[in-house]
Order: C-alpha cells, then structure tokens, then sequence
C-alpha cells in the first residue's frame, strides 16, 4: 500500500542558523538597534541615542549588529537633519507638508528595518547619509 504524495508531512523547518546567517541573539540585537530609533518620539534626539548605544555596545561582538547599527544610526542623523531643513521651511510653509510626509516614511522605514532585521537581512534604507562607517 502506498501513500499518496499529498498525505506526507514535511518536515519542519531548521531552526539552526545557515554558515554565515547571524544567531537569534544576533539579529534581535540588530532589531533593538533599528527599534530603539523611536526613543525620538519621547526623548529630544533620542532616535540618535538609541541606534548610537546599541551599535557602540555590540559592535566588536557581533558583525551584523555593527552592520545594522551603522545603517539604524546614519539613517537617523540623516532624518534629523531633513527634519531640521523641515523646520526652518516652515517660515515659507512647505515646511508643514514636508515635515509630516518626513515622519510618516521615518515611521515606516524604521518598521520595514526592524522586520527585515527580525528576519536576519540586511537593510539598507534608500535614502541616507553615510556619515558613520
């Protein structure tokens, strides 16, 4: 009697990280380093601080976190500086539609970035200085 292909099970997926795919410790830090960027909302400059600290912490222990934390970091120094550009626009007043459109993708590039650093890709943020290598 044989069994019908559609009646076997796979098996589940490996939970063992891949040669060269960072380890769960690895990439929650690197999720924590994209995260911490919405300390801005509460604390003045925090969304700075927050990538800052992680990838000073991590950086000589863990590749990925030094990779993402750079990429967290340089995208938020570039998103303060548009946000202050924003700011001084608002003397002539598109800076009151540049500065909510800033926040809205600063919001969803951080999210986007957390996710694919959940999931152990590299994320690179389409727009950002690289001020820190």
């Amino acid at each position: 009697m044989s069994v019908p292909p559609e009646s076997v099970i796979p098996p589940p997926p490996s939970t063992t990280p891949t040669a060269g795919a960072p380890g769960a410790e690895e990439r929650q830090w690197a999720m924590f380093a994209h995260l911490s960027a919405l300390f801005g909302v509460i604390i003045p400059l925090g969304s700075i601080i927050g990538p800052l600290v992680i990838w000073l912490i991590k950086k000589d222990t863990m590749p990925f976190v030094n990779e993402q934390g750079k990429e967290a970091l340089n995208f938020n120094i570039t998103v303060a500086i548009a946000a202050l550009v924003g700011w001084l626009l608002c003397f002539i007043l598109i800076g009151f539609v540049l500065l909510p459109l800033l926040a809205i993708a600063w919001l969803v590039f951080v999210i986007i970035g957390t996710i694919k650093a959940n999931e152990g890709t590299a994320y690179r943020y389409p727009f950002a200085l690289r001020l820190v290598n």
